[in-house]
């Protein structure tokens, strides 16, 4: 039942991911461009947030670094920034900031990394939402309150007169006559 509820009154989330690629200079190793898209990666966020693509895409700079995250190729000097919002648009928004964000930032250490980052693709506006929907989360919901029902009576205390196993007493047995 919980779960029905809340998929009723939770409202569907959308999802957009704008794309930045990190590239070698003329005289830097090819592999160190990979190198420096994990670390973009790992404070992309921040970046963005001190660079003030929150005013760039409408949101509050709380709801820029928990709607936004970002994800590193293990084997491309790529970066992918996914926002999650409400709205699509607000989302394609986000993500579009935090990449713009990336990028400009990235520009000002360009001379002492060798490398710079470019947009690669922007975010376009979803036209589903990624939150599921009220009957997936009412299943969800269901199974979840079984789950914990099924626990509660694993672990729920016991009296001592339920625990003793009750023997009934033998019945008589007929006697055999001896010969």
């Amino acid at each position: 039942m919980s779960g029905l509820v809340y998929g009723l009154v939770q409202s569907p989330q959308y999802a957009a991911t704008s794309y930045v690629i990190v590239v070698p200079g003329e005289k830097t190793d090819p592999g160190s461009a990979l190198g420096y898209a994990q670390a973009y990666g790992r404070v992309a966020i921040d970046v963005a947030v001190r660079a003030n693509a929150a005013v760039q895409a409408g949101v509050d700079p709380h709801t820029l670094r928990s709607g936004v995250q970002a994800a590193t190729s293990p084997d491309a000097p790529m970066i992918s920034l996914t926002a999650r919002s409400g709205s699509p648009e607000t989302a394609a928004a986000m993500a579009d900031s935090v990449a713009q964000a990336l990028v400009q930032s990235s520009s000002d250490a360009q001379s002492s990394t060798g490398v710079k980052v470019l947009n690669f693709s922007r975010a376009t506006e979803p036209t589903a939402p990624v939150s599921p929907s009220a009957p997936v989360a009412a299943l969800v919901g269901g199974c979840a309150a079984g789950l914990l029902c099924g626990l509660a009576l694993l672990v729920r205390p016991r009296h001592a007169k339920d625990r003793m196993a009750v023997v009934p007493a033998p019945a008589a047995l007929p006697q055999r006559e001896s010969v």
